[in-house]
């Protein structure tokens, strides 16, 4: 595998966040400058007083009801929160989930986790176009606490990845917390993935599939609440019938979740282009919760934004599959399907998705992921050039092994064709006169 090389230095622990580094916990003072951690065993105790600011692995098939459990978590009342020295005891839980949010800047354009996908170098250019906070893919919670290798190559971060939500799936309380505890010293949230609809969740266990077992899910949510020093945040699909969704999310939040992130489809809904995710329903959970609720679906450019933070009232949107063909799509730059219907309005951004691979794979070269990761994003990023220009789509295809620099020679053979497919950004100045002619 193509990874650049690195040089070690030391860096002192007290200095944990003057600059970002490759942490190996195997020898604690050594580091590389790649600028990105990686987690290979336990991490350092977190200090009090610090900042708490579709997949393709199984989990373990644990499907039994915990011990001691009701039949029904819905009605139940959580046992308190808290203990010595991580809350202020006379805060209530959802002051301290609001001030939590609001000391991370109240995010509101935000990266969706991605299976493979939403990994650290495209986290970072989204970030550089206008995303505000970003999860991480969906990791495997048995896998992480067991495999070292898993680890390492599955979750990496720097100081600039912030805030960052660390999203795992579950069904075993101890085993999600021996995760998580891995984690927490380097995040703003664990998160709990209750949402992936994907046949290879009904056989794990884990996902929207928990949604059958919800005393399951609550012990889930309780057992991090308990024991982390990092706030519990949930991602879900909502029910068929509201009232069902309404309950589920008002249990989560007694069990002590810090924040929701709501999917407007239901576990059955997978084609996001067939079925359009249910705002009503998001801005139902967020009248009925009182910690940040998150919207997901129907984000395609920063229209979609505004219009989906106005009619649900949601505190930040997600967007997963329309940042993957454009990750600028936060900074105002969408691509041709979706521009306005007066086209007058739209102009060349001067960006396009070539320009948008190529810092892409710069910011791998700094932060190493697996190849099938880059593979991927190549794909989803010039699929409208490929469709041009098949051959060179064909040629990609034949490398089993690939390397930097044939992907730079791909980008740069396809613009020797004379392809180009740009970005377009909203022309305010032609809207502002269009404007100014209605009304005089």
């Amino acid at each position: 595998m193509n990874k650049p090389k690195t040089k070690p230095l030391l860096f002192s622990l007290f200095n944990f966040y003057s600059e970002p580094f490759f942490f190996n916990p195997k020898f604690p003072m050594a580091f590389t400058q790649t600028h990105a951690r990686t987690i290979h065993s336990d991490p350092p105790q977190s200090d009090t007083n610090s900042n708490n600011d579709d997949d393709d692995v199984f989990c373990s098939s644990q499907q039994e009801d915990q011990d001691g459990q009701s039949s029904s978590a819905l009605d139940e009342t959580p046992p308190s929160i808290g203990s010595p020295g991580k809350y202020l005891i006379w805060e209530s839980r959802v002051e301290r989930a609001w001030a939590h949010w609001t000391k991370l800047g109240r995010p509101k354009f935000i990266v969706a986790p991605m299976v493979d996908n939403s990994e650290l170098p495209f986290r970072m250019l989204c970030r550089k176009y206008g995303a505000e906070a970003a999860y991480t893919p969906m990791l495997h919670s048995r896998i992480f606490t067991e495999n070292e290798k898993y680890r390492n190559e599955e979750f990496t971060t720097c100081k600039e990845d912030r805030p960052l939500f660390v999203q795992f799936c579950a069904n075993d309380p101890d085993i999600l917390l021996e995760a998580a505890r891995r984690v927490e010293p380097y995040c703003d949230y664990v998160d709990i993935n209750l949402g992936c609809p994907q046949r290879i969740a009904r056989r794990g266990y884990y996902g929207a599939f928990l949604m059958d077992n919800l005393p399951l899910v609550k012990s889930l949510v309780e057992k991090l609440v308990l024991n982390l020093n990092v706030p519990v945040s949930c991602k879900i699909r909502v029910f068929p019938d509201l009232q069902d969704t309404l309950k589920y999310a008002k249990m989560l939040e007694d069990a002590g979740c810090s924040l929701l992130a709501v999917h407007g489809r239901t576990r059955d809904e997978k084609d996001g282009k067939k079925f359009r995710a249910d705002w009503s329903a998001i801005k139902a959970v967020k009248n009925t919760l009182r910690i940040p609720v998150l919207a997901n679906g129907n984000i395609r450019h920063m229209d979609d934004v505004q219009n989906c933070l106005e009619e649900t009232g949601a505190d930040g949107v997600l967007s997963a599959e329309s940042l993957l063909e454009n990750p600028a799509l936060f900074a105002g730059f969408r691509t041709a399907e979706w521009l306005a219907d007066n086209e007058k309005e739209n102009i060349d951004g001067k960006l396009d998705q070539a320009d948008l691979l190529v810092e892409y794979l710069k910011l791998c070269e700094r932060y190493p992921v697996p190849w099938r990761m880059i593979r991927s994003h190549v794909h989803k990023m010039l699929g409208d050039w490929f469709r041009i220009q098949p051959d060179v789509r064909e040629d990609l295809n034949k490398q089993s092994r690939l390397t930097f620099e044939f992907l730079y020679s791909l980008v740069d053979r396809l613009r020797e064709l004379g392809v180009r497919v740009p970005l377009y950004e909203k022309d305010t100045s032609a809207a502002r006169s269009s404007a100014e002619g209605v009304t005089t």
